[in-house]
């Protein structure tokens, strides 16, 4: 699937559908992301969703901590994104790409200013988890990664 602005062709690729509006989760995204449990069967060690972000949605810079183990692995299923890491130039995300944000690494993630996009989120288990939530993407660092804002 190429990118595209249009929800329509967008949900005929988004396999596992979109979900809910992402509320709970909202102040630490700059657009509008949604989230859909894909395993919630609480005897399953490993947290799994689908994430969707809006075209031009991104969350905010974050570190996921353990003592040790832990980080977040993303599986992208449909339409285009980036990830970056601090320090690191943004890549770009295609469905069949595969990130492993490790614990203790800086990192955003979200759609292309022109595309939504999906990916899964699977939570690696780890000693004594947890997730920092930091500031925004600011706009002009997300401009520049290609593309205005929609």
């Amino acid at each position: 699937m190429t990118a595209t602005t249009d929800e329509t062709v967008f949900a005929a690729e988004n396999v596992f559908g979109k979900g809910e509006a992402n509320t709970a989760f909202a102040q630490y995204f700059t657009g509008e992301s949604f989230l859909k449990p894909l395993v919630t069967d609480p005897e399953c060690a490993v947290s799994v969703h689908n994430v969707t972000f809006e075209p031009g949605c991104r969350n905010n810079w974050h570190i996921h901590h353990a003592a040790s183990g832990g980080g977040q692995v993303l599986i992208c299923t449909a339409g285009s994104g980036w990830y970056q890491e601090e320090g690191r130039d943004a890549v770009s995300l295609e469905p069949g790409d595969v990130v492993f944000a490790r614990a203790g690494v800086k990192h955003w993630h979200g759609a292309k200013a022109d595309s939504w996009f999906s990916h899964i989120a699977l939570g690696v288990p780890g000693d004594s988890p947890s997730n920092e939530w930091l500031e925004p993407v600011d706009d002009a660092h997300y401009d520049a990664l290609g593309g205005a804002r929609r």
